[in-house]
């Protein structure tokens, strides 16, 4: 009976089980770099938007707090994109003639509102409020960063799962007070992280805080 298979035929079945291999392991490393990377997070990416509006220098040059624009952040799960009014209280006084600030004088004039690109968002199958956060103590820069160090606005946070879940299992090292929660620097906070931990655990407690809970997936995912 002649022979089936060649006396190198062995080999190259382990050769060609090798190259799956390792495609399989460069696929799933470079998918998983790709999961991480900016291209995908957008983390530090900025948005074209209808007025090039600087955080920078309305929060950390004027000191304009977060709710003066962002009126719904404390009463409803969206913290709310400024109505062209909001705009106007100033700038039908300021500036009244900048070319940069055409479309929101076009806005005002024809009624209709400006198309502002969310830069911070969650998936569509991802339920978020803000009302809570905010009540709670958690500020603002958490999760949007150092907005009056932007002149214009990125991303600062993934807003992956991986991150919510290390907040909602351990969320007494965030907790301020609620009434400052629109404050930008916290770094004397930072300094004495014993100090200040005891009250983000006397908030846990006050609030009826149960970490345990909080990783349920009903929470997020409604």
């Amino acid at each position: 009976m002649s022979q089936i298979f060649t006396a190198t035929a062995d080999t190259r079945l382990r050769a060609a089980l090798l190259v799956l291999l390792l495609a399989g392991l460069g696929a799933g490393l470079l998918v998983g770099g790709y999961m991480e990377s900016s291209y995908a997070t957008l983390v530090g990416w900025v948005r074209d938007q209808p007025v090039p509006f600087s955080h920078e220098h309305h929060v950390g040059g004027l000191g304009i707090d977060c709710r003066y624009c962002h009126t719904s952040v404390e009463t409803s799960a969206e913290a709310g994109l400024p109505p062209t009014h909001v705009c106007m209280t100033c700038h039908s006084q300021l500036w009244t003639g900048a070319p940069m600030l055409a479309p929101v004088r076009e806005s005002l004039a024809r009624d209709t509102p400006l198309a502002w690109q969310r830069v911070a968002r969650v998936p569509d199958y991802v339920y978020f409020n803000h009302a809570i956060h905010l009540d709670r103590g958690v500020p603002c820069v958490t999760c949007h960063g150092r907005v009056d160090q932007m002149p214009l606005m990125k991303r600062a946070q993934a807003l992956q799962m991986e991150w919510c879940l290390d907040c909602h299992r351990n969320p007494a090292p965030r907790l301020r007070p609620p009434a400052q929660v629109t404050r930008m620097d916290w770094s004397d906070w930072d300094q004495h992280p014993e100090r200040h931990a005891l009250y983000g655990q006397m908030m846990v407690r006050l609030y009826g805080i149960q970490p345990s809970k909080l990783d349920d997936c009903g929470i997020c995912h409604r």
